[in-house]
């Protein structure tokens, strides 16, 4: 029997020690399917919808490096460590993406070219290992500055620590290979090209599970190569930060040798290390080690690595910071990027803080002017910042929208819905989703809870009461109406041990009763007064295993080994949460080592799942979703990254999680899953968000479709629906909040569709209100996300759009040129007729209840789907301005206050409908398709009797029509009596007395002109002495409550319009007879044989 046992304990152990095992052959091309199953809808069919950011910028976020060209220092550009390249030409005026459609977001190191600052290479995967990394894909080069990238290979690597480039011949080139923080093997090592990337080799390996995380050369003799290797590994709830293979390497034959320099360096396990070569005196060189016990601290050689000497016990954390920046001009002072970074004067003898005046905290960038040391910027957790007095105060780069979220929530706010989320680093916070102004700016947005954040909610009903965390579970109720919190979280009673609590601590509010909240440790807590008094509704709902049973790197760690478990979660806790909408007291669990609980009764009783098809046992639970329409349904997905498995594993249960099918089925293999979300109209429709992109599913799961337009390759870590608006938003780990704006037609879709010419898919109410205008006055690098489009979007599909002669001529030239047959030449005037024909727009009609038509909008046709949005205008009553060539779409949209140059239409009901205009033909393909305009109930003054406004702004409407033609018809004039004035003083026998009739009509013209516009003799109208009112004052005047205003028409209005009914006509008939008199003179010039004149046709 005993033997028995102590085979069933190795066995177990065994299988313990491939825990961590790396999974072989896990692609890095996100394009790679698992299957060769082809998504029910395309990726391109929904093209028109998409992806909008609203930041925030005001939080920033993590700065990995910075790299600033030598020859111009406002050109920066910045490794994001979470959300991709950003790239300054203003010295951080205002940036733009650069590396967005890649194959990674996680950039760890950027380098700029010595000889050639055009050309840039990017190291993907954030240089660390702290808890929340993302991995890359490889070295990436640029010759353009930026404007492309090409992958230069070592795509197994996932994490890069550094890039040095000989000053001699920058086609050699040495990369700093960290490899997975999660699994060994892969490209770990130093590697050198010495053909601009195009081959690597790797000129020092250490082992499968140690690599390297820094490289310098020096800059003297650049055969002179010194490096750190770094043993490190992260498992979900275990780490360790360093081992015997860390060490300190010098090869002074451009790589083909290396020896260790480790003299006077701790003799013990060594962990992360930052290494730096000051430019001043290369034979001096600093270096930062983390190491067991008290052991580390930082270093100095004289003697180019041949001896090191402890200057100070000083060091920062190796999984986190521990970079050291030496100063361009003087070889003593030396920067230690930290939580609170440090300086030293002295050599490292003795370290000052640098001051964070104004400034957030955790460093891990810097760059400092060699023409002005008392000039640098740093980088951190907290975005960018520049200084000009050597840190005393900063400049802060505002614009930047890479906030870290791992959650996000919405509430239920009238009339723009609040989006709040947890952040890495920057917070809790919360902020509207869109404003009655341009957009949603910095100071919009307001935190809820400081530190690291992470699960947000906001009671349905009242959405002043909102539920927020920090890091640990660290909860509070905070009072969005005060500003103040309380704090919830639910701490031990007499006689119990403290719980188990993870980083990103899951808080939910019932779906059936908004006072009823729970919060997870390794129990499940509840609360049935908002937070006030907790009581644990179940067991450890964990496997609760002592993590220090299981091997990391193929060993047992002793409790010394070097910041063991340091940073990190406890083992054994509860991350995903989700309680039924339709079945009461239907609860699930998952844990972060592989547990779904699931209980039927409110927590009275629990059953709990360990295995699941196809997924690896402790797998992370990294979210659960109930089905929000059939009680024994449930969906859950797993995330293994942290064990080196980087595929996507999504399963559903149809017996309340007893059993699970996969439905991960056309998913990319290198795309592990965060979280699941459902519509709550279509059960079919599911949503997903990945490390790398969002997928949406139309058929329950079957296929996957990648929804990613608008959309930078981000992990997408959370989604929320907000019902009442039909817009989902998601949280992505590096780029901020993105929203679909009303995502209604993925719902509405069916097959059914694409059969039909064309198709007005439902369209939302939309939400009629006066545009305001923000501050216009704050410089370029003030941030503001955008709204979405003004007024009432419709969203519609065509089929086909003919095409133009030009375009099948072209086509079947291109046929003729692969069959190497003859292609006929068009003649000139073909080519010319082809150039005059009208391509294919879209007309889209808009009437009202009564047929009526209120206005056309026009677009260029295009197959599939498309957008486009009304203003809530009627057609423009002013004179069209030709711009030469008829073009049908010009100006068709117009958005804002003033866009499409007509009046604002009162709310109600409204139809759309969709034609095609082709080849001189114009076919109806969809509609008319209703929708309804509703006014927001945010005016103090609203209008007190709508049919009233609406017959005097019809009236008003037809005027204006009159009149500014009137205007323009008189400047017309105006301007063929002076031409017809020129003609006859250039006719040698004109009659005197045909000059005296222009001249005369000449005056008359100068007097209409008077009236219409008036005189200004100062600086504005206000300073011209009293004077009879101009027809064009009164027009304005009247014309101001047409626009900005949706209450009551003023009186001041419909005085100025019952004036100018009075006054104007009487100046319309004398502008009608001086044209009478202007086709009296242009024929009297026929007569006499003058030149042509505008307004008469030419005869023989």
């Amino acid at each position: 029997m005993k033997k028995i046992l102590t085979m069933i304990i190795v066995a177990v152990l065994a299988g313990s020690c491939g825990l961590y095992a790396q999974r072989k052959g896990s692609s890095r091309d996100q394009k790679a399917s698992a299957s060769e199953l082809k998504p029910a809808v395309s990726s391109s069919f929904f093209g028109a919808i998409s992806f909008r950011s609203v930041g925030p910028a005001w939080a920033s976020g993590r700065i990995a490096d910075l790299a600033v060209n030598p020859s111009n220092h406002s050109e920066i550009y910045a490794a994001i460590a979470s959300g991709n390249i950003w790239k300054s030409i203003n010295n951080g005026t205002t940036w733009e993406p650069i590396f967005d459609k890649y194959g990674a977001y996680a950039i760890g190191c950027i380098v700029i070219d010595p000889d050639n600052h055009n050309t840039i290479w990017a190291g993907t995967g954030e240089n660390n290992h702290q808890r929340a990394l993302g991995w890359g894909d490889g070295v990436y080069r640029s010759d353009d500055a930026g404007a492309s990238w090409k992958n230069m290979g070592l795509k197994e690597s996932r994490q890069i620590g550094g890039i040095a480039i000989d000053p001699r011949n920058t086609d050699v080139i040495y990369v700093a290979a960290e490899g997975s923080a999660w699994g060994p093997g892969g490209d770990r090592g130093l590697y050198k090209s010495t053909n601009g990337g195009k081959t690597w080799e790797k000129i020092l390996n250490i082992s499968e599970h140690t690599g390297v995380n820094n490289v310098v050369l020096d800059p003297r003799d650049p055969d002179v190569i010194y490096c750190t290797s770094e043993q490190r590994r992260r498992h979900v709830g275990m780490k360790i930060s360093g081992g015997p293979e860390s060490a300190v390497y010098k090869s002074t034959d451009g790589g083909t040798s290396f020896v260790k320099i480790m003299k006077g360096l701790p003799g013990g396990d060594i962990g992360g290390m930052g290494i730096a070569i000051s430019p001043v005196n290369p034979d001096i060189l600093y270096l930062i080690v983390e190491a067991q016990g008290e052991s580390g601290g930082f270093f100095r050689s004289v003697n180019r690595g041949a001896s090191w000497e402890k200057m100070n016990s000083y060091h920062a954390s190796g999984q986190y910071y521990n970079k050291i920046i030496c100063d361009p001009v003087d070889a003593d002072r030396v920067f230690s990027l930290d939580t609170y970074t440090q300086v030293t004067v002295d050599g490292g003898r003795t370290f000052s803080r640098v001051s964070n005046n104004g400034r957030h905290v955790d460093d891990h960038a810097m760059w400092i002017d060699p023409t002005n040391t008392c000039h640098w910027y740093i980088g951190g957790d907290g975005g960018i910042y520049e200084t000009w007095d050597d840190g005393k105060n900063f400049i802060f780069k505002s614009n930047l929208p890479v906030t870290q979220f791992y959650r996000v929530a919405v509430d239920n706010s009238y009339p723009f819905y609040y989006i709040y989320g947890g952040t890495q680093d920057n917070n809790s916070m919360g902020g509207p989703s869109a404003s009655t102004s341009d957009g949603v700016v910095n100071d919009d947005w307001f935190v809820t809870q400081g530190g690291d954040g992470f699960w947000v909610a906001i009671d349905p009903e009242d959405p002043n009461i909102v539920y927020t965390e920090s890091q640990y579970g660290n909860a509070s109720r905070y009072d969005r109406k005060s500003g103040q919190r309380i704090s919830i979280k639910p701490f031990p009673g007499e006689g119990e041990l403290t719980y188990r609590w993870n980083w990103d601590t899951p808080i939910l509010i019932s779906p059936h009763n908004n006072k009823r909240i729970y919060m997870a440790a390794n129990f499940l807590f509840r609360s049935e007064d908002r937070g006030s008094n907790w009581t644990a509704i179940s067991p450890d709902l964990t496997r609760n295993e002592n993590r220090d049973n299981f091997k990391i790197m193929d060993k047992y760690w002793p409790t010394d080994a070097v910041a063991k478990h340091r940073s990190t979660s406890l083992w054994g806790t509860i991350i995903s949460l989700a309680e039924s909408k339709v079945q009461k007291d239907l609860l699930y669990t998952g844990s972060d080592d592989g547990v779904i609980a699931v209980s039927e009764d409110g927590g009275a009783n629990w059953r709990m799942n360990k295995t699941y098809p196809g997924v690896p046992e402790y797998t992370y639970v990294s979210d659960i979703l109930a089905d929000k329409f059939n009680p024994d349904i449930v969906y859950a997905t797993f995330n293994n990254h942290k064990r080196d498995d980087f595929k996507p594993y999504v399963l559903k249960s149809t017996d309340k999680g007893r059993t699970w099918r996969s439905i991960s089925a056309n998913l990319p293999e290198n795309g592990p899953v965060h979280t699941i979300e459902q519509d709550h109209i279509n059960p079919e429709l599911l949503f997903l968000g990945t490390e790398f992109s969002f997928f949406v599913s139309f058929d329950g799961g079957n296929s996957w479709t990648e929804f990613n337009r608008g959309l930078p390759t981000i992990a997408v870590r959370d989604i929320a629906i907000q019902e009442r608006e039909d817009d989902l938003v998601i949280a992505t780990f590096g780029r901020g909040f993105y929203v679909i704006d009303d995502y209604t037609p993925l719902r509405n879709y069916n097959r059914e569709i694409t059969g039909k010419p064309g198709y007005i898919f439902p369209v939302r109410d939309a939400k009629m209100f006066v545009q305001t205008g923000e501050f216009d006055n704050q410089g370029s690098m003030y941030y503001m996300a955008k709204n979405p489009p003004y007024g009432a979007t419709i969203t519609y599909y065509v089929d086909t759009v003919p095409k133009t002669d030009a375009e099948t001529r072209k086509a079947n030239e291109k046929k003729l040129f692969e069959k190497g047959e003859f292609i006929p030449q068009p003649t000139a005037r073909e080519l010319s007729l082809e150039e005059r024909e009208i391509k294919p727009y879209l007309i889209f009609t808009i009437t009202d209840e009564d047929g009526n038509v209120i206005n056309k909008l026009y677009k260029n046709a295009s197959k599939g789907v498309g957008r486009i949005s009304w203003n809530f205008t009627t057609a423009g009553y002013q004179p069209v301005r030709s711009t030469g060539k008829f073009n049908p779409v010009s100006g068709s949209e117009g958005r804002g206050r003033w866009g499409g140059g007509g009046i604002s239409v009162m709310p109600g009901k409204y139809f759309i409908s969709m034609a095609m205009y082709a080849k001189g033909e114009v076919t109806g393909l969809a509609g008319p398709e209703p929708f309804v305009c509703r006014p927001l109930d945010i005016v103090t003054m609203p209008v007190t009797d709508a049919a009233a406004k609406e017959k005097w702004i019809k009236e008003v409407s037809d005027f204006a029509r009159t009149a500014y033609g009137a205007i323009s018809y008189a400047s017309e004039l105006d301007g063929k009596v002076n031409t017809i004035m020129q003609t006859i003083h250039q006719v040698p026998d004109a009659p005197a007395a045909l000059m005296e009739e222009a001249a005369a009509l000449n005056e008359e013209m100068a007097e209409i002109t008077y009236l219409i516009r008036g005189i200004s003799v100062g600086a504005s109208t206000e300073e011209t002495p009293p004077s009879p009112v101009s027809l064009s004052a009164r027009l304005s005047t009247m014309s101001r409550s047409l626009y900005g205003n949706t209450g009551d028409i003023s009186g001041i209005a419909d005085q100025q319009f019952q004036i100018l009914k009075k006054e104007f006509p009487a100046l319309l008939a004398r502008i009608q007879k001086a044209g009478q008199a202007v086709d009296t003179l242009n024929a009297k010039l026929d007569e006499i044989k003058a030149p042509w004149t505008s307004g008469r046709v030419p005869r023989l």
